[in-house]
Order: structure tokens, then C-alpha cells, then sequence
């Protein structure tokens, strides 16, 4: 089962998707997509490694900021003849993949397209998964249209890879000041 949950910074959002997470399995594997670049994060980075460490719960973390489709694909694909189920999974966060994706691109022309094909790989592996896997992402688009051409590739792209997980997940959570809410039961359909 695909879950992905969404809302805006600090809304609460990966603290949700953690604990829900405890409740499907007793151990998972958390998949940490950021970077760090500079002193403030690898502080946020540690901070967020040593809360995990605290909880009462066994986490795995592996560092993965680009190859997250090949890593699904590799945890998917395990014999388990034996018996053995595959890993539960939490993702957090795919906008920060999707950066370190749309920055690994060193050509011009057909940016756009080439990313998008990544996000489709994403969600191929995502959707083919036989374990339980949480995806953790932003909303970006409700804020102000950003200034420079980038910036708007890159908050097209996010609600082209949201809208496409949000297609093959069989739950979307919304977290708002810290309350989530289930989504696709409220869906109106046309």
C-alpha cells in the first residue's frame, strides 16, 4: 500500500507520516533525500536523525538524494520465496528529490521532459512496490508564482510528480497546522 502525504513547511507533515508509519510495521526503512549543503542543514539533518533515534521504534535511514526509483526497484525485486515481506518504506521528502534531480541535469534543452520521465519512473516503482511505502511531499503551488524561470519549472514540476503519486497511492493525507486529513475519501468525482 502507497500512501503519500503532503501540506506545507512545518505543517506537521513528516511527523505524521512517522508515526503513521510505526503503525503499520515495528521497523522501517526512512529514506532521506536532502543534502547537506551548508552547516545549517547538515544541523537539520542530525536533529532529524536524532529524533528518530530516540523513538521508540526501529528506523534504517539511507541517505539517497537521486537514485530513489533504482533503490525502490532493488528492495522490490528481493527473492522473498522464504517468506519474507518487503520493508516498509517512508520517503521524505520527494520535492527535495525532485530538486536534487531538476539540478543533476546539465543540459539545456528538454529539462523539463527529462525529469518528468524520472518522476515517471518514480511512480512506476512506487506503484509496482509489494510493501508499504509513505511518500512524504511539499505543496508548493499556493504560494506566489515564483520570480524566475526555474523556480516555475520547478513548481510545475512538483504538481505534476504530486498529482501523479497522488493517481497510484491508495491514501493522500493533507497536514495542516499539524491535523491531517484524508484526502481521497473526500474525493468528488465527476
Amino acid at each position: 500500500m502507497s500512501i503519500l502525504v503532503t501540506g506545507g513547511a512545518r505543517s506537521g507533515k513528516s511527523t505524521f507520516a512517522e508515526k503513521l508509519c510505526m503503525t503499520l510495521a515495528p521497523e522501517a526503512i526512512y529514506i532521506a533525500t536532502a543534502q547537506a549543503y551548508d552547516d545549517e542543514m547538515r544541523e537539520r539533518i542530525a536533529l532529524h536523525t536524532m529524533e528518530r533515534s530516540q523513538a521508540d521504534y526501529t528506523w534504517t535511514t539511507v541517505e539517497e538524494p537521486i537514485r530513489l526509483p533504482e533503490l525502490l526497484q532493488e528492495w522490490g525485486n528481493i527473492d522473498r520465496s522464504n517468506g519474507d515481506k518487503a520493508p516498509t518504506i517512508m520517503v521524505d521528502c520527494l520535492t527535495i528529490w525532485l530538486t536534487n534531480v531538476l539540478l543533476s541535469i546539465d543540459e539545456q534543452q528538454d529539462v523539463a521532459q527529462k525529469v518528468k520521465d524520472e518522476i515517471q519512473r518514480l511512480v512506476e516503482q512506487v506503484a509496482s512496490y509489494p510493501g508499504h511505502i509513505i511518500l512524504v511531499t511539499n505543496e508548493v503551488g499556493d504560494g506566489i508564482v515564483p520570480e524566475y524561470p526555474l523556480g516555475r519549472l520547478y513548481r510545475d514540476l512538483a504538481g505534476f510528480m504530486n498529482q501523479a503519486m497522488a493517481r497510484i497511492c491508495s491514501q493522500v493525507f493533507l497536514v495542516t497546522v499539524g491535523i491531517p486529513i484524508e484526502l481521497k475519501s473526500l474525493e468528488y468525482k465527476l
